[in-house]
């Protein structure tokens, strides 16, 4: 079944263009606009730049934009590309004036420049899902784009071995170094989605039989359930890939050992998505999600009762290799159950991992300073997440359909 035909009989577009496209893409606005600020949040603290307090604020500031960028994704739901060029111009240019920041620096501006950054990466992961999973589609090889979301976790350990590498370097020379790589990112996905075979040739998408068989019957109270599985998602998440960093530094002060969880954490992101993309190209989308947000649980309940560098070090790994797997499965069951067009489900999706991201947070700074049972409020949020994750998880994978 496909409401298009071929652009041409005999001829085999490439997607080459597409796919770097899109990881070149998710690499800059997600491994550098939306995550590079956490392996550098304790080098700013080391410089005096900010204090922890402020740094909380700053990180609230960019998950509350990118919940407002992904309310305001669909948007560009009649020309992703054009979204997608757009912010990554904005990630760019909010990366390079972070290098502006100096101690004494107005508070406003660092919250405004991380809120601007949430919701630039939003807007990218919106767009490229929508853009190059539609192209790939055309092209019938809607299975390749697995491989467009390997550009997260290159992009976060880019920007971990960065800071990790450099880290007895000021953090604002981090940041120029890092808006220099972002501009130059941006500068790319333009030149190859602007390529002649990255261009469609057909007004829509080819709707393959298994996007068709999985999208009749999806009901919205279905994808309900899916958008607050990823909410779950993100709330699950957002305590380790926030502060596992800081959680290490407390542990020893070399940033040659804390700034090693970063770079773990990226490339486990990139090897497993390549992994699924590599081994289970037909597998069950939901299925893939449910092992992911299973193993994720793992990651997230180990630092509550080992608390030792190696156990956030392996935590690192679980989670990092998790979390993108979870991504993609997710953004990918969107567009099977909305191959027509996806970005409006996508962006509610992405909504509600951003509202999970600002509830984690919150949670932490509602339960307080206190402790109870031994543990901390970081922890005992650690410990609710473990349980969504779990019991998500279980849902996932019991209500999961058979891949056509």
């Amino acid at each position: 079944m496909s409401t298009t035909q071929p652009a041409a009989a005999g001829t085999q577009p490439t997607i080459g263009p597409i796919i770097g496209s899109g990881l070149v893409a998710l690499a800059v606005a997600m491994g550098i606009g939306r995550f590079a600020f956490t392996p550098l949040l304790p080098l700013m603290v080391r410089d005096g730049t900010l204090s922890p307090a402020a740094g909380a604020e700053w990180a609230a500031a960019n998950y509350l934009g990118y919940f407002l960028g992904a309310l305001t994704a669909a948007w560009f739901a009649g020309d992703p590309r054009r979204g997608l060029l757009l912010s990554l111009l904005g990630v760019a240019l909010t990366t390079l004036a972070m290098a502006a920041i100096e101690p004494g620096s107005a508070a406003v501006l660092g919250l405004a420049l991380r809120g601007g950054a949430g919701v630039f990466s939003a807007w990218a992961l919106v767009c490229a899902s929508g853009w190059c999973l539609a192209e790939l589609a055309r092209r019938r090889a809607g299975q390749a784009g697995a491989w467009v979301y390997t550009g997260v976790g290159l992009g976060i350990a880019l920007a971990g071995l960065l800071t990790w590498l450099g880290g007895r370097q000021p953090a604002q020379r981090l940041w120029l170094e890092l808006g220099v790589i972002a501009g130059a990112g941006a500068l790319f996905v333009w030149a190859q989605s602007s390529a002649p075979s990255s261009r469609a040739d057909t007004q829509t998408a080819e709707i393959t039989e298994r996007e068709a068989a999985s999208a009749a019957p999806m009901p919205r109270s279905r994808q309900l359930s899916l958008v607050v599985c990823y909410g779950t998602f993100g709330f699950g998440y957002i305590v380790p890939a926030t502060f596992l960093p800081s959680m290490a530094r407390a542990l020893t002060p070399d940033p040659l050992v804390f700034g090693l969880t970063w770079p773990l954490f990226g490339l486990a992101a990139a090897l497993s998505v390549a992994a699924v993309a590599r081994f289970l190209p037909h597998g069950s989308r939901q299925r893939i999600w449910a092992l992911a947000q299973g193993v994720m649980a793992l990651g997230t309940a180990l630092p509550l009762f080992v608390p030792t560098l190696p156990a956030i070090a392996v935590s690192a790994i679980l989670v990092g290799g998790t979390f993108m797997v979870a991504t993609m499965a997710g953004l990918q069951l969107a567009r099977e159950a909305r191959p027509d067009n996806p970005t409006p489900l996508l962006g509610r999706m992405t909504a509600a991992f951003a509202a999970g991201q600002i509830a984690g947070p919150l949670l932490v700074r509602a339960l307080g300073s206190g402790r109870w049972g031994g543990w901390d409020a970081l922890s005992w949020t650690g410990a609710v997440a473990t349980l969504l994750l779990i019991l998500t998880a279980l849902w996932l994978w019991r209500s999961a359909r058979p891949v056509p």
